[in-house]
Parts: structure tokens; C-alpha cells; sequence
């Protein structure tokens, strides 16, 4: 659980994994608001609360700013700040124009790092500091095909976090939230049916794929005074990686 009335900002928190962390925070007890550049199509709720929405295109560098110094203004602080916007269409690296990777760098990598410093800004000024999360994910730690740029955005997100968590301490901590395979509303686009999606949960050690809640429950705790000696960390939630190809390819002797 989060402290009591702690505020928290969720970017992408109008849909998918971004929604169910909101919800979270919100069934946490925070005071919770979310961001995008477009509203959402029905309120972000739980535990009879709703989260606040204020619309952001978080890809401009000098919007970040003045978008987390209003918040603290309205609510007094601003105690976390959930980077989760991001997200790629799959394209083959040959395929894609060079300006649409560099727009899945943007908003994968960029955005990120401008809303992270802002929310410095802010956390720095205030007694209990604050704390970052980043949504990563599994493709920037192994080959992504069809999604190249965004992988390598994703790695470069958690280096980023590191040295954040080294260079605004003890003021303030930064961690990642290394995301598996999720499902959500979306989830078809990328894993096909519900029979594709039950064949790609099957290559889960787990079994499934991760529910926003789950998500949700660990940045809950990252935010937590539960986590406060956590910082710098990357912490893997893919219900065990992905089974090893060669497995399945042949016999193997035990």
C-alpha cells in the first residue's frame, strides 16, 4: 500500500497496463493522475475513487515542466511518477522509415527522460523526495524483431534509470519494472485470437501473460516506503522469461 494520500502520476494511464496501474494506486489509497494526449474513453476508477486526467503530449520537451509543477501545485506534491507511455507498431527494421524509428525513440526513450526530469524538479524540493518507476520491457533485453527501435530505446530506458538513481540520491528513487508479455484490450493486435493468445501464453514458464494488475501491484510497492532502500533496481515481471527455443527443437537428457 502507498502512504497515505500520496500523489501519483501515471503517464499512458488512460488504457492497457497504464489503466490498471492507475487503478492500483487508486485501490492503494493514492491520489492519482493520469496523462495522455487524448481523454479517455470512460474514467479511470477504483475503490470509489477516479483518477484525474490532464491532457499531455509528453513527446514535447517543454510541456513535461509545466505539466508536473500544475499538478504539485493543485495536489501539494507530487510523491511518484509512473513513466508508462510508450509502445510500437511491429515493422522489420528495412521496412520502416528512418523518421517513424525515430518517433518510436521519442516517445519510447525521450518522453521518458523529459517527464523524469521535470518530476526532479518537483521531488527535489520536498521532504520525502519522491520516487520514479519505468515501464520497460523483455525487448530491451534480447533481440526484438519487428520492433528493433523500440527494443533499443527500452534498453537504453533502464541504463537511464541507473544513472538517475545514482546522480538525484538520496532525494530521490528511480527504478524499472522490466515487463513482460501482457495482455490487455490491445493485446490481439500483437498475439492474434484468443487461441493465438492461449499458444503465446503457453510459452510463459508461468503460463500466462501478465495482467495490469499485476503490473500494478509492482508499482505499487516501488513507490512504497516499503521499497525505500530499492533504487537503481530492474525488476524482471515476466512470469519467468521465455521457455528456451532448443527445448522444444529436441530431446534433452537429464
Amino acid at each position: 500500500m502507498t502512504d497515505t494520500r500520496q500523489v501519483v502520476v501515471v503517464t499512458g494511464g488512460t488504457r492497457g497496463v497504464g489503466a490498471g496501474i492507475a487503478r492500483g494506486f487508486l485501490a492503494a489509497g493514492a491520489r492519482v493522475v493520469v496523462c495522455a494526449r487524448r481523454p479517455p474513453d470512460k474514467p479511470v476508477e477504483a475503490a470509489g475513487a477516479t483518477a484525474e486526467f490532464r491532457a499531455l503530449d509528453l513527446r514535447d520537451a517543454a510541456a513535461a515542466p509545466a505539466f508536473l509543477h500544475e499538478v504539485a501545485a493543485a495536489h501539494g506534491a507530487v510523491d511518484a511518477l509512473v513513466n508508462n507511455a510508450g509502445g510500437t507498431p511491429f515493422g522489420l527494421l528495412a521496412n520502416t522509415a528512418p523518421a517513424r524509428q525515430a518517433r518510436i525513440v521519442e516517445l519510447n526513450l525521450l518522453a521518458p527522460l523529459y517527464a523524469s526530469l521535470a518530476a526532479y524538479d518537483v521531488m527535489r524540493t520536498q521532504e520525502a523526495g519522491g520516487s520514479i518507476t519505468m515501464i520497460g520491457s523483455v525487448s530491451g533485453t534480447r533481440p526484438s524483431p519487428g520492433s528493433g527501435a523500440y527494443g533499443a530505446a527500452k534498453a537504453g530506458l533502464e541504463n537511464l534509470a541507473r544513472t538517475m538513481a545514482v546522480e538525484w540520491a538520496p532525494a530521490v528513487r528511480v527504478n524499472t519494472v522490466v515487463l513482460g508479455l501482457a495482455r490487455t484490450e490491445s493485446a490481439h493486435l500483437h498475439y492474434g485470437d484468443d487461441e493465438g493468445l492461449a499458444r503465446v501464453a503457453r510459452t510463459v514458464p508461468l503460463g500466462r501473460l501478465a495482467d495490469p494488475s499485476d503490473v500494478a501491484d509492482a508499482c505499487v510497492f516501488l513507490a512504497s516506503a516499503r521499497a525505500r532502500y530499492i533504487s537503481g533496481a530492474a525488476l524482471h515481471l515476466h512470469g519467468g522469461g521465455e521457455r528456451p527455443a532448443f527445448l522444444d527443437a529436441a530431446p534433452v537428457n537429464h
